[in-house]
């Protein structure tokens, strides 16, 4: 079933490259699009388990879904989240 999430901290390919590649690294998760303007994740998972392992794994890249807490942990990491990103971007 396909997944639309909005989240924070998404500001520019670096974050969107590093959520992508976070993202591919859970079983069953595919067809993966960050669109950074929109701070918005989509893709297609088998089940709610996988929903709720994705928001999980996002958060703990510092990218919590919309609505969530957004602590200075979360900046921090989506920070290094954007360098690692933009230091392994294939662009």
């Amino acid at each position: 079933m396909k997944n639309t999430l909005q989240i924070v901290n998404l500001k520019c390919g670096g974050c969107a490259n590093s959520v992508k590649k976070g993202l591919l690294t859970i079983d069953g998760i595919k067809n993966i699009v960050v669109n950074v303007e929109i701070g918005e994740v989509s893709f297609e998972a088998a089940s709610e388990e996988l929903v709720t392992k994705v928001k999980e794994k996002l958060a703990g890249m510092g990218y919590p879904e919309v609505g969530d807490a957004n602590t200075l942990i979360h900046k921090a990491k989506s920070f290094v989240s954007c360098a690692t990103g933009r230091m392994t971007s294939e662009e």
